[in-house]
Order: structure tokens, then C-alpha cells, then sequence
């Protein structure tokens, strides 16, 4: 067990220039490997892939095929991890175990996008076999590599229950790994529980994905001691503000009641009023249907959603941290994320400048810088709730480069970061 003191020990080095003798190439190289084979939701593996960001820290990359030479090179790293076989079928992460089940279907040979589809169910129910037949067709023919979870453990919150979110991820980490599928293009759909799967984990991983569309299934609800419903579930509305969703759901649906999709579609629209975004979401509400599929089926639902991709750097950003263990959002890292504070971050490429708002300083919090919003050889300065807290200049470093690679994500791979914060959390 580390300790909390040893903890902020241990992240106060982050931003201390290393006192160590420099690294050699193969030294270097024995570092980017190690860290690839670490488990990120390990604490023990997390905290020694920080110390190894630190210790790369010390390396600047001062040319341009510096930096185009350890790009390759990390992104060849972090394909080494597992992937999944390209042969369309049923199999199992942990066989022996008869644990982690998963369906492979749609287009297997040259996909252009990756579906992530989540089956219905609940208390004792779960079989991948339902979302296959719904998804599968419609993900055939609009050429998408289709993925079909089960969850780990049958409970009536199965996507977010038993370690199932975590599994799913990796799952979806190694399908883009296995498939040369662009990461911007990477969908979450699902009916009745698999609705909720797409509305939660959609909202918990908003920043890797092109959009959502669930299915007669809502977030879960906030009710009162006077049962009436008064909140979504933390960690799911905010951070929908840069991700496109189409949302269905039929008036008369006997198993999941329109009460809670229209009340989530109100605090959707509180939301846009206080942070702007949401200008893709788009709420479907017919009658007639029941439980049952959309008008023209799961493939006209999937239409709606197939022509977004995944914006990587928006200038504005929303954050409600609702797992621990999800550390990157889009351009920000923060490595003891505060669960469930509002995080709101604004770039303004023409001043250079980043504005924080939050309720609490947000401690530790570390800022990639993505040239597409700021330009390194000019003065960022940083404001938290309308106060400068930081000016100075950023440099690409090795570190930063490694640290934003853990993906494996092309797209998100980023050189420089700032943590005008500090580097040690409040306890």
C-alpha cells in the first residue's frame, strides 16, 4: 500500500528537473517499453509510468525529426500491445474462466469505423447475442467493424458494474490496435440496458469517440426522499458537451418510461446554457413503437450518427470526472482527477491563453498543448476563474510525448504540456 505522503512525494518530481545522470538511447528505449507494460490501472503501475514521464522529462526534443522519429517509434510501441484476431466470431477475453465475452461482426476486412454496441438486460440477464442481432446488419452494411461486450457480471447496471467498463475499454483500445481503423471514427449504440451503457460510458469517454446513440435506455436517475426526479447520475451530462448524440426513445415504452430521457434532455439544455456545446445533440421521440427498435430499425439509427468524427481538440472543454482512473480528456491530463467537480477549460488561440474554471483549484491538473490551439514560441499565460495564475513558455519534451501516447491514439499524440497548477493534489 503507498501512502498518501509518499504519493505527493512521488508527484512533486513530475515537474523537478531531473538530477540523474542523462539517458543513453537504449536506457531510453528500456523506459518507453517498460512503460507500455505497465497496467494503467494498476496504482503501483501508474505511479512507476509517472516516474518514468519524469525521468523522460529531461529530454528535450529540439528539432522537428526528433520529434517525428520518437512518434514513430512510441506509436510502434504501444501497437505491441494485444489485439484481437481479424476473424469475425465468438470468443472470450479469459476462456479458461469462461469470463469476457465478446462477438466480432459487421465488416471484418476493411472497416471504416469501429461500433461499440451494448446489449440489453438487467438483473440476471446478459448475452452479446442480443446486440449482435440488433447491430450487426445495419453495422455490415454501413462497413463498420462491430464489437459486442457482454457484460462481466448481470446486474441491473452491468456496463458500469464488476470491472465490465475497464474490460470494454481495452476491448475497444485493442480492436483500433488490431484493425486500421481511423480512432476519430469510433461509435457507442445499445437498446434498453445497452441504451444506458451508451448514454454512461459515452458520457465517461466522451473524448474518444465520433458519437452515441442509445436506444430506449436512459442515464440513471437522481430521486429525492419524495421520489421525484431531480438529477442525472454525476459524470454523464457535462461531459457530453463536445460529443454528438442522437437519443431515441418511444412515448408508450412500457420497460423504460420517456420520464427519464426527457428529464436528461432538460439538464442538456441547462447545460448548454451555462457552457455552450451540445449543437449535435438531438433527441428522437416517437410513438407506437413500444420497446421495440427505432422507425426503419437500428440501421436508420446508426445513419444519424455516421457521418460525425471525433473533434480531438475543441477549444472549449467540459470535464465532470467520474472515474479515477481516467486520467486524459481530450487536451488535459490530471492524474488524481477531483470526482464529480465541474471542470471547465477555454483556449484562446489569438492571446495564447487558457482560462480554468472550477469551483475548487483544480491541483495537479497538467495541460497538453495542441498546435492546432497555441503556438509554443510565443508566452501562454493561464487564468483560473478570471485571475492569471501562470505566464511562460512550454517546451516539447519526451515525457510529454510519452505521457499522451498511452493510447496509442495518432491523433492525440501531443509534444508539450504545462501544469500551472502544481504538481502535488490537495488531500
Amino acid at each position: 500500500m503507498i501512502s498518501l505522503a509518499s504519493l505527493g512525494s512521488l508527484i512533486l518530481v513530475w515537474t523537478v528537473p531531473s538530477q540523474e545522470p542523462s539517458l543513453n538511447l537504449r536506457e531510453t528505449r528500456k523506459l518507453v517499453e517498460e512503460f507500455f507494460a505497465l497496467d494503467s490501472l494498476s496504482e503501483s503501475d501508474s505511479l512507476r509510468r509517472m516516474e518514468i514521464v519524469s525521468r523522460l522529462d529531461s529530454i528535450t526534443l529540439d528539432s522537428s525529426s526528433k520529434k517525428s522519429r520518437w512518434r514513430k517509434d512510441l506509436l510502434k510501441a504501444a501497437s505491441k500491445r494485444a489485439q484481437l484476431t481479424k476473424k469475425a466470431g465468438e470468443y472470450w477475453t479469459w476462456e479458461e474462466e469462461q469470463r469476457g465475452r465478446f462477438i466480432i461482426g459487421g465488416e471484418t476486412k476493411r472497416p471504416k469505423a469501429l461500433l461499440i454496441s451494448f446489449h440489453g438486460g438487467g438483473l440476471g440477464s446478459a448475452n452479446a447475442r442480443n446486440s449482435f442481432n440488433f447491430h450487426h446488419k445495419a453495422a455490415k452494411e454501413l462497413k463498420w467493424l462491430a464489437i459486442f461486450p457482454q457484460a462481466l457480471e448481470a446486474t441491473e447496471y452491468g456496463w458500469t458494474d464488476s470491472g465490465t467498463e475497464e474490460w470494454v475499454l481495452n476491448l475497444m483500445e485493442s480492436a483500433l490496435r488490431t484493425w486500421d481503423i481511423p480512432s476519430q471514427k469510433v461509435y457507442f449504440a445499445g437498446h434498453s440496458m445497452g441504451g444506458y451503457g451508451s448514454w454512461v460510458l459515452g458520457g465517461h469517454h466522451a473524448d474518444r469517440l465520433a458519437a452515441a446513440a442509445p436506444s430506449a435506455g436512459a442515464p440513471t436517475p437522481v430521486y429525492n426522499y419524495q421520489e421525484e426526479l431531480i438529477d442525472i447520475q454525476s459524470g454523464v451530462i457535462p461531459n457530453l458537451r463536445n460529443l454528438p448524440m442522437v437519443v431515441f426513445q418511444s412515448r408508450d415504452d412500457p420497460k423504460v418510461p420517456p420520464d427519464v430521457n426527457q428529464f436528461a434532455v432538460q439538464c442538456v439544455l441547462e447545460a448548454q446554457k451555462k457552457w455552450g456545446g451540445y449543437s449535435d445533440f438531438t433527441y428522437w421521440e416517437v410513438d407506437g413503437v413500444g420497446h421495440g427498435s427505432p422507425p426503419g430499425g437500428p440501421i436508420a439509427h446508426l445513419q444519424k450518427i455516421k457521418d460525425f468524427s471525433r473533434t480531438s481538440f475543441p477549444l472549449e472543454v467540459m470535464w465532470q470526472p467520474a472515474l479515477s482512473w481516467k486520467r486524459r480528456w481530450y487536451w488535459l491530463y490530471w492524474y488524481q482527477p477531483q470526482l464529480e467537480q465541474n471542470l471547465f477549460v477555454r483556449a484562446d488561440p489569438k492571446t495564447n491563453s487558457i482560462f480554468v474554471e472550477s469551483k475548487k483549484k483544480p491541483q495537479g491538473l497538467q495541460i497538453f498543448l495542441p498546435p492546432q490551439l497555441f503556438s509554443l514560441k510565443k508566452e501562454l499565460t493561464v487564468f483560473f476563474n478570471k485571475n492569471k495564475i501562470w505566464k511562460g513558455m512550454a517546451e516539447p519534451t519526451l515525457g510529454s510525448l510519452l505521457l499522451s501516447s498511452t493510447y496509442g491514439d495518432s491523433q492525440m499524440i501531443l509534444d508539450s504540456r504545462i501544469s500551472p497548477f502544481g504538481s502535488t493534489p490537495d488531500h
